[in-house]
């Protein structure tokens, strides 16, 4: 640690594809020069998962510069991502850097796996059983029918919920009937979990984004995504909440299925995406303090 420097969070945010990945790795080379140690801590709910590389765009050991990384490949696909699970493991992690004296990069684009870390942020009500009732209804009358049910007691929770991801409406409608906020917020005046926090944002104009997003999923098809979904199911892709429906393997899923065809994979898989760098950029906007930055550019340290 250099003599007077408090140790820093640093936070990375942003779309998917905007350069996350690439701009962490920098920060940290640029720390290192000056002296500062730092490690990275994922945040991106997809690259938990051992062996699902291609289609999360994880970053390969050979390109990690010698620099720590963690919570990578730490679940298998066949388990459930929760931020009720993920909150306290990257703080412990983060914690353990912080205290050695060296920095912590927290990168990844889930903007509520973030927020659970860097803010005081606190979990809806939970019910198990009210839950269990909930996916039992949707499998026999639709998702539509959740999403009606929801839209009478929080229209606003109805009218952005993502109506394409099952658990997100039932998860919304729990925390509906239990009185709870279905809107998922950031609190109102946040508050930061560790005081030295900078958050920089990497902001890409749009029209160049969607060309990059739609040629990286041709990518992910053309570099394998197909035969690494494959070899994943005895781990338990198909049947695992989180993994099954991560965009891009439920397309393979699907494609490996009979019911879409390649070029209907790659195309749904290319409109979620862009939905889904949307939704982030959102996300990401309400932050306060954020310094946003074009790819590759470093923030004053």
């Amino acid at each position: 640690m250099t003599l007077g420097h408090a140790p820093t969070l640093w936070v990375v945010v942003g779309a998917t594809g905007t350069g996350k990945s690439d701009l962490s790795l920098d920060l940290a080379e640029a720390l290192a020069a000056r002296g500062r140690n730092a490690e990275i801590v994922n945040a991106d709910a997809m690259q938990f998962y051992r062996g699902m590389d291609i289609g999360t765009a994880k970053l390969p050991l050979a390109a990690r510069r010698g620099i720590p990384h963690h919570l990578f490949d730490v679940l298998s696909p066949a388990t459930e991502a929760t931020v009720a699970w993920y909150q306290p493991a990257a703080r412990g992690v983060i914690t353990e850097i912080l205290e050695r004296g060296d920095d912590a990069i927290l990168v990844g684009g889930s903007g509520l796996y973030v927020s659970s870390v860097i803010f005081d942020f606190q979990f809806p009500p939970r019910d198990e059983a009210l839950r269990a009732r909930l996916e039992a209804d949707a499998a026999a009358s639709g998702v539509p029918a959740l999403v009606a049910r929801l839209a009478e007691l929080a229209p606003a929770v109805a009218s952005s919920v993502d109506t394409q991801n099952p658990r997100r409406v039932i998860r919304a409608l729990e925390v509906a009937l239990l009185g709870g906020d279905a809107q998922t917020t950031l609190p109102s005046e946040p508050v930061r979990w560790h005081e030295a926090t900078r958050i920089l944002g990497v902001h890409s104009e749009r029209a160049e984004l969607v060309t990059r997003l739609d040629r990286r999923v041709e990518r992910m098809w053309a570099d394998g995504l197909l035969e690494e979904v494959h070899a994943l199911l005895p781990e338990g892709v198909r049947e695992g909440p989180t993994a099954s429906r991560a965009i891009g393997y439920a397309q393979a899923l699907a494609q490996l299925d009979g019911d879409m065809s390649e070029a209907e994979a790659i195309a749904e898989t290319q409109a979620l995406t862009r939905r889904y760098a949307r939704r982030q950029v959102s996300w990401f906007k309400r932050y306060p303090g954020i310094e946003w930055r074009v790819p590759g550019e470093l923030p004053a340290i």
